[in-house]
C-alpha cells in the first residue's frame, strides 16, 4: 500500500462508520471525536498493523478504571451513609467488576465497533468479557478527557443507573469462587483447585487462562487480566455446568 494511502486511512479513522452510532448509544457527543476513536482501538490492532500510526485504548482504559472507581465509591458513600467500609467495598466491587462492565459494553454495542487484530478476533476476542470491560473503561476515560469530571460523572451515573437499582434490589452477588466451593463441599467432594494454563501479553497487560478442577476433572476455564479474575471466570463456567447437569 502506498504511503499516501496509509496516511489517508489514518486520517479517516476518526470518521469511520460506527462512531455516530456509538455516540447515539451513549447519549453523548464528543467535542473531540479522536478520543472516541482511540477508545475503540484494541492493542492487537496496532500490533498487527505497525504502519497504522494509531494509539490503542490502554491509556484511556487505565484512566477510566480509576475514574469509575472514584465515581462509584463517592456515590455509594453519599447514597448509603449507614454502610460500613466493608459493605461499601463489596457494593463498589459488584458495580465495577468485569462482568458488570462487559454487560454495559454489550448493551452499548461497543464490541461491534472495536478495531481489533484479525488474530484476536479469530480467537473470540470481540466477545471476551475482559476486552469488553476494557473498552467500556476506555470510553469512560475518553468522556472524562473530553469534558472533565463533572460532566463525565453525570454520564457515568446515568450509564450505571440500572446496575445501581439492581444492586439495591438484589444485593451483592456471591463471589463465584466462594459459591463454587460451597456447592462442591455441600456434595461431599474436595474443594476445587485452580491451574494456570497460559499467560500471554506484556507485563502491564497480561492475559491469564486458568482451569478449575474438581477431583482432577476440569469443570471450567476462564480468562482475565489478573489471575483472580480468570479464576472467577472459570468458577462461573463450572457453576453453569453444574446447574445444567442438575436440570
Amino acid at each position: 500500500m502506498a504511503e499516501g494511502s496509509v496516511r489517508l486511512n489514518l486520517v479517516n479513522l476518526a470518521h469511520r462508520p460506527g462512531l455516530e452510532i456509538i455516540e447515539a448509544n451513549l447519549g453523548y457527543t464528543f467535542k473531540e471525536r479522536k478520543l472516541l476513536e482511540e477508545a475503540l482501538v484494541h492493542r492487537s490492532y496496532p500490533n498487527e498493523n505497525p504502519d497504522a500510526d494509531v494509539k490503542d485504548n490502554e491509556r484511556l482504559e487505565f484512566l477510566g478504571d480509576a475514574f469509575i472507581g472514584l465515581v462509584i465509591a463517592n456515590h455509594l458513600y453519599t447514597r448509603f451513609p449507614a454502610l460500613h467500609e466493608g459493605h461499601l467495598t463489596d457494593h463498589r466491587s459488584a458495580l465495577v467488576r468485569r462482568e458488570t462492565l462487559a454487560r454495559l459494553a454489550i448493551s452499548l454495542d461497543l464490541g461491534t465497533h472495536l478495531l481489533m487484530g484479525s488474530g484476536e478476533e479469530a480467537s473470540g476476542g470481540r466477545e471476551r468479557s475482559s476486552i469488553l470491560a476494557g473498552v467500556l473503561e476506555a470510553v469512560l476515560g475518553a468522556v472524562f478527557q473530553d469534558r472533565g469530571y463533572a460532566v463525565a460523572r453525570g454520564f457515568a451515573l446515568r450509564l450505571f443507573k440500572d446496575e445501581l437499582r439492581r444492586l439495591i434490589r438484589d444485593g451483592v452477588p456471591k463471589d463465584p469462587k466462594n459459591h463454587l466451593q460451597e456447592t462442591i463441599q455441600a456434595q461431599g467432594m474436595a474443594p476445587p483447585t485452580y491451574r494456570t494454563v497460559s499467560e500471554e501479553g506484556p507485563e502491564h497487560a497480561r492475559l491469564f487462562e486458568i482451569e478449575v478442577l474438581v477431583e482432577d476433572v476440569v469443570l471450567g476455564r476462564g480468562h482475565g487480566m489478573r489471575k483472580v479474575d480468570a479464576q472467577r471466570d472459570a468458577a462461573r463456567e463450572a457453576l453453569l455446568k453444574l446447574a445444567e447437569a442438575r436440570d
